[in-house]
């Protein structure tokens, strides 16, 4: 296959994405402005999200409070959002567990991360971290800056047959077409196709949330055959919704597994009606 061919497929394709990029503030964050870490700008009632997993060496499940990980003020995207996927007010704000750091491969991972809309901000204050969240799991406050980007799918994605497309030759194009790879899992972005590490996880998402244990080959057998065709086409309705890489800054340095991303998922549906409840994360790494 030509390389005109192959960027042609890639840009038939291409999708938006919302590119994140971050640095230290020169001066105190206003209230409700988009960033990561920090404290959280949320209502009075606001209940702080728990899971309830095991760490590392621990034998037995205990509750603890999610970090957060970052909000978004919905209006700073109004420009990048070409596709007008999301709501352009309010604040949408992203919590997970940094202790257990869950992968999402198993139906019990529910709850490990969670997704919130805020849609008025004028009854948003600043809230203090819960006295049970250990300060290893709480991120520095950093300014953000996004701005719209060329999204591509994973090139094990296209309807080809795997040897009519060469990684060599889709690196080559991508990069023409103005995207880069991921190598280091530094990419964070809203919206768009996922930089996948192992495999697509589209189908995964639909099999954990239908109470299928996935992540090895016997795991996948355990799904009656009945329900697999139904489980492929249903996987095509899982889209990105935010994606989060390594975040090194000075001293401090969050890294998922090594060099990997957390991506939350969510069905189109839901996203269509705005409904944050039922994301779905899993964790990729090298």
């Amino acid at each position: 296959m030509s390389l005109e061919k192959i960027k042609e497929l890639i840009m038939q394709a291409a999708r938006n994405e919302i590119r994140v990029t971050y640095e230290k503030p020169d001066s105190p964050i206003a209230p409700c402005a988009s960033k990561i870490g920090g404290k959280p700008d949320v209502p009075k009632d606001f209940e702080w999200p728990e899971y309830e997993g095991k760490g590392c060496f621990e034998d037995e499940a205990k509750k603890r409070p999610l970090s957060f990980l970052a909000q978004i003020n919905l209006k700073d995207i109004a420009e990048c959002d070409t596709e007008k996927l999301l709501p352009h007010e309010g604040i949408l704000s992203f919590f997970y567990d940094l202790d257990t750091m869950q992968w999402g491969f198993d139906p019990s991972d529910k709850g490990c991360a969670r997704v919130y809309l805020f849609n008025d901000e004028d009854v948003l204050s600043v809230r203090d971290f819960p006295d049970e969240l250990d300060e290893e799991f709480i991120l520095p406050e950093l300014k953000i800056c996004m701005e719209k980007h060329i999204s591509i799918q994973d090139y094990r994605d296209y309807p080809l047959k795997p040897f009519d497309l060469e990684w060599d030759d889709y690196d080559k194009c991508s990069s023409e077409c103005g995207y880069e790879y991921d190598e280091w899992g530094d990419v964070t972005k809203i919206l768009g196709f996922p930089n996948v590490i192992q495999n697509p996880m589209e189908e995964e998402c639909e099999s954990v949330t239908r109470g299928y244990r996935q992540g090895c080959p016997e795991d996948y057998r355990k799904i009656p055959e009945s329900e697999l065709a139904d489980i492929k086409e249903a996987a095509s309705q899982w889209t990105l919704l935010f994606q989060m890489g390594t975040v090194s800054v000075d001293d401090y340095e969050l890294m998922f597994g090594d060099c990997g991303h957390i991506y939350f998922w969510i069905k189109k549906q839901d996203l269509a009606e705005r409904n944050f409840d039922n994301i779905w994360l899993i964790l990729q790494c090298g």
